[in-house]
């Protein structure tokens, strides 16, 4: 852990002393960065307690669940504002006249700018003598992640996408028609910076508001949590020490870090960036997932870390969570998620936990002892311990007298989960796990996260939360819909085992 604190205050320090380091040569920075963390190695205490929380170890404390606006809020604040309009505009607006695409056109009419302009005003905010609103910025990077998300900022702010002829795109973003009025890709970068997390995330529940009326998730819905990496530039660390077995390594994008990759064929094993875990929502019946909410973390921390943090924001924003499927490393060990917020995390089972005996390792059935033959009933958990009793007839056990009917089993990592694995159609949410890669695929390729052109982790979050309320706009238009598969039926499992 102190290799972590170091990095801690490293970083910390070099953003105190050196609030323009953006702007600095990368020579500059190297001699910099080398003296701070030379500096702070030399002065640290090894045997000093860790004060730092974990949110601050981790690289998210920029990302707390504070000042979020629950779902519920959210449907009265819209018929708040709604209600309360001076003004009640006529029905007539030149949207339609202009806007030919279908999918654009959905997210016109979803979008109600008075409500952005309230949901990004920051404290100081006037409307009065401005060209460009907080809806028009946000329209704008709408405009580029549904439709443009190939190309770069410096090239969609130009004529050829923003111009007087192209009417449609400027009568979207809010741009006037009669005068040469652009918007420059450092205004969006601008927006990008300025946008903090709770304004992200309102924008997100605001979003998820209209999407949960949408009716695109059934009445049988669980949840699932995956990763991924999101690598940028910065190839070289400009400074890096070996401390205690663990290296430390200062980047131009000082939050960013060095970590595993996920198994690829044609890309190193290493990515220097960040990591992605988000929170997906799964409609069981059609195997469909949508992206929730995600959390953004240097590349170096391991996944099991952030799965707490995910469920905590996500009920923070009025999200009903019960079961999460995901794959071993956001293993809820020692039961503490499950203590602190009621959610049951269901994995697939290690093979590296030694099997109980007198239980089946291929289905999961427990016996009372080797000489039983018949299976035993579960009965419930207390605590970190599965309860299990005698599932013998009256008269069908000879052994009945000599027999204890009754067991009890410590959870693990393997076939005793808090869900145990022989348990009706478990095995059937570990593969709908599988579907939660799908909204990465989309986040990356549809909306163009891919291609990473942010230098900092603030406005990589900015762009990772716009892109996921993209991917949400086009699946609630459905303009891009494709025949789905219905998916075995599941509903006994997720309805009952939470």
């Amino acid at each position: 852990m102190h290799h972590k604190n170091i990095k801690l205050i490293t970083r910390k320090q070099l953003k105190k002393q050196f609030p323009n380091w953006k702007r600095l040569e990368k020579k500059l920075k190297r001699h910099i960065a080398r003296k701070v963390l030379a500096e702070v190695v030399a002065e640290y205490d090894f045997k000093q307690a860790i004060n730092a929380s974990n949110e601050e170890l981790l690289g998210i404390e920029g990302q707390l669940p504070q000042g979020i606006i629950k779902l519920d809020e959210m449907a009265r604040y819209i018929d708040m504002i709604s209600d309360n309009r001076i003004i009640k505009f006529s029905s007539y607006k030149r949207s339609p006249i202009y806007i030919k695409d279908e999918e654009l056109a959905f997210v016109d009419g979803l979008i109600d700018d008075a409500i952005i302009n309230r949901l990004l005003s920051y404290d100081g905010y006037s409307p009065a003598m401005r060209d460009l609103f907080p809806a028009n910025l946000f329209r704008a990077e709408l405009l580029k992640a549904i439709r443009y998300p190939e190309i770069s900022y410096r090239k969609f702010c130009t004529k050829e996408y923003l111009g007087l002829d192209r009417k449609q795109n400027r009568v979207f973003i809010g741009l006037p028609l009669h005068r040469k009025a652009m918007i420059d890709h450092s205004q969006l970068s601008k927006f990008r910076s300025s946008l903090s997390f709770p304004q992200q995330i309102n924008l997100l529940v605001y979003i998820l508001h209209h999407f949960y009326q949408s009716g695109l998730l059934g009445d049988c819905v669980l949840h699932g949590v995956d990763s991924t990496e999101l690598a940028n530039d910065c190839r070289s660390p400009l400074a890096k020490l070996n401390i205690t077995g663990k290296k430390i390594r200062i980047y131009n994008d000082v939050d960013c870090d060095c970590g595993k990759r996920r198994n690829k064929r044609d890309k190193s094993v290493f990515v220097v960036g960040y990591r992605l875990h988000t929170l997906t929502a799964i409609d069981a019946q059609t195997g469909q997932s949508f992206p929730l909410v995600s959390l953004l973390a240097p590349a170096n921390h391991h996944d099991s870390h952030f799965l707490p943090f995910l469920v905590s924001l996500a009920q923070t924003m009025g999200l009903n969570i019960k079961l999460v499927t995901a794959d071993e490393a956001y293993h809820d060990k020692d039961g503490s998620l499950y203590r602190k917020t009621g959610v049951i995390v269901t994995t697939p089972p290690s093979a590296k936990v030694v099997l109980p005996e007198s239980v089946d390792g291929s289905t999961g059935t427990v016996f009372c002892h080797d000489e039983c033959s018949i299976p035993m009933q579960h009965v419930g958990f207390e605590g970190q311990e599965h309860e299990y009793k005698c599932g013998a007839f009256p008269g069908e056990c000879s052994c009945l007298h000599s027999c204890p009917q009754y067991r009890s089993l410590p959870m693990d990592r393997g076939l005793f989960q808090r869900i145990p694995f022989a348990t009706e159609l478990i095995q059937q949410a570990h593969d709908i796990r599988k579907n939660c890669e799908r909204p990465f695929n989309l986040l990356k390729n549809q909306t163009g996260l891919e291609t990473v052109r942010v230098r900092s982790q603030p406005a990589t979050m900015a762009r990772c939360t716009l892109s996921s309320i993209a991917v949400l706009l086009i699946k609630m238009a459905g303009t891009r819909k494709k025949k789905a598969t219905n998916m075995p039926q599941q509903q006994h499992l997720f309805a009952d085992a939470a």
